[in-house]
């Protein structure tokens, strides 16, 4: 199968979350087991800069294009990379007005302003590249809301047309909060009738929204875990698009994100103090933990439970639980390791909780990858209390680490995390702490019995162990995405051709 693959973010180019991520693990795996994969990403020249020598060789391809967006007539390059140790092909797409910038969206924490122009541009410029590089796919594979236009494009323009003819498209959504929401009058630099401008298809409380389009024109809809693929059906978590999502039920498939195995491995990992497997995890964690807090300042002691953070730290991730119960936690005999960044008011109260209790709390703030590997091996526990969690990954890596996380019990969390019942301790499926309601007081509970279970070490030896033997590599993923696949080219060839009948299909009506 030709499978293109489009991400405003892919690892080891550009990061701002798990996006960026899947998009780079996603067609490894899929070029693994045999199919021909290409992936289309924008050349941020400032930042890919200073990622330095981690990033693959990007050459030039010759190729140039022009696309209208608006009124204007826009020109681009396209550039070629690898993925490390893949045979999948990498095409960055050139234009340094729009991506030659210190951010992916933001800058001082304000959005750029001609967001909308930027990535109607990149999805037009795929779109044209794909056809330039006479790529003849099967799939065309889009990614949230800076994608969202190209299931539209696609449907509208390119689909029947030379090269296209056989394609069928799929739209993920990797995060419902962020929805590419602009002014009516963006729906101009799109180049698309005002037609598709209604409330079917990519129009929103009198706003354009190209999750929502994606969603609308996609042959079929993806999210990144089946419980979330449920919530966003409903007004708590669909973000005013649950009817729209509602909708294309048929067509709509959670799937869990996977591990890239290749990164995210406590055998083989270079950053941390020492490597193991499950049946070394005692020792091997030990060892880990040690450099940690030492690294950290904090005093070594294997008999406290060290309780790991790495996160954005924002309403989303739950720091406002963590905040109202600080307090009390600060009371118990646990040490804490915060890493990341996000809201002030989070980042002010960690780090002076770390500069208060300097023997029990240690913060940092910012993006450290050696880190963030050496607190999954080094923490007895992470914590991951999530108002609302897509997929989440950390809490896998946490799982493969022997690391038990602790979760409130939504989305891929929910997905992924069994929680240590006396019935689930009992039969052996027990991985974690899990709960559902997002309270403080459950949060502080759940903590405080998690610290009750790490004294009975052949119980949280359990949960190690259970963890760790999961499988959580991509293997499972792609094959659930090639499924998806499928499906997506049986309904392209079960459609009527005339463009008025696949708008009906479309949209749902």
């Amino acid at each position: 199968m030709r499978i293109v693959l489009a991400s405003s973010e892919a690892v080891p180019f550009s990061k701002t979350g798990g996006l960026g991520d899947v998009a780079t693990a996603l067609p490894k795996a899929l070029a693994q087991v045999g199919h021909d994969v290409s992936l289309f990403t924008p050349f941020y020249q400032q930042i890919i800069a200073k990622r330095g020598s981690s990033v693959p060789v990007i050459e030039p391809t010759g190729l140039t294009f022009r696309v209208t967006v608006g009124s204007k007539h826009v020109e681009g390059q396209i550039l070629k990379s690898s993925l490390p140790g893949s045979r999948a092909t990498v095409y960055l797409i050139e234009q340094p007005h729009y991506f030659n910038r210190p951010g992916l969206y933001v800058e001082q924490e304000q959005d750029y302003r001609d967001n909308s122009e930027r990535f109607i541009f990149f999805s037009r410029a795929v779109m044209e590249a794909t056809r330039l590089l006479n790529l003849k796919p099967d799939i065309i594979h889009a990614n949230d809301w800076q994608t969202g236009l190209i299931p539209a494009l696609f449907k509208i323009e390119f689909q029947g047309s030379p090269g296209f003819e056989r394609t069928a498209s799929i739209f993920t959504i990797h995060n419902m909060a962020f929805q590419g929401q602009f002014w009516h009058w963006d729906m101009l630099l799109t180049g698309l009738d005002w037609k598709y401008f209604n409330w079917r298809q990519m129009e929103c409380y009198g706003h354009l929204n190209l999750l929502k389009t994606g969603i609308a024109f996609a042959d079929l809809v993806t999210t990144v875990s089946p419980t979330y693929s449920r919530e966003i059906q409903t007004p708590e978590f669909g973000c005013g698009l649950n009817a729209a999502l509602s909708s294309r039920h048929d067509d709509l498939f959670g799937i869990l994100n996977g591990v890239d195995t290749e990164v995210w491995n406590p055998a083989t990992d270079p950053h941390i103090a020492q490597n193991y497997t499950a049946a070394t995890v005692a020792e091997g964690k030990a060892a880990c933990k040690a450099e940690l807090q030492r690294r950290l300042g904090l005093p070594v002691r294997p008999d406290v439970m060290l309780l790991g953070s790495i996160s954005r730290m924002t309403h989303q991730k739950g720091f406002q639980l963590v905040e109202q119960c600080s307090s009390m936690l600060m009371d118990q005999d646990i040490q804490f390791v915060f890493l990341g960044s996000g809201e002030p008011r989070f980042e002010q109260l960690l780090t002076k909780l770390a500069e208060s209790h300097p023997g029990k709390v240690a913060t940092r703030i910012g993006y450290d990858e050696p880190l963030s590997h050496q607190i999954e091996a080094g923490a007895d526990a992470f914590l991951m209390p999530s108002e609302f969690e897509p997929c989440g990954l950390n809490q896998m890596y946490s799982l493969l680490y022997g690391t038990v996380p602790i979760v409130r019990a939504v989305g891929g969390l929910a997905d992924s995390v069994v929680d240590s019942s006396d019935e689930n301790l009992a039969n052996r499926t027990a991985n974690g702490f899990a709960f559902r309601e997002f309270r403080s007081d459950v949060l502080f509970w759940n903590i405080c019995r998690a610290r009750a279970l790490f004294a009975d070490k052949q119980k949280w030896s359990s949960l190690q162990q259970t963890g760790m033997k999961q499988d959580w590599s991509w293997t499972h993923s792609a094959n659930e995405y090639q499924r998806v696949y499928e499906l997506a080219l049986e309904k392209r060839r079960n459609s009527r051709p005339t463009s008025d009948s696949t708008t009906r299909s479309v949209v749902g009506s």
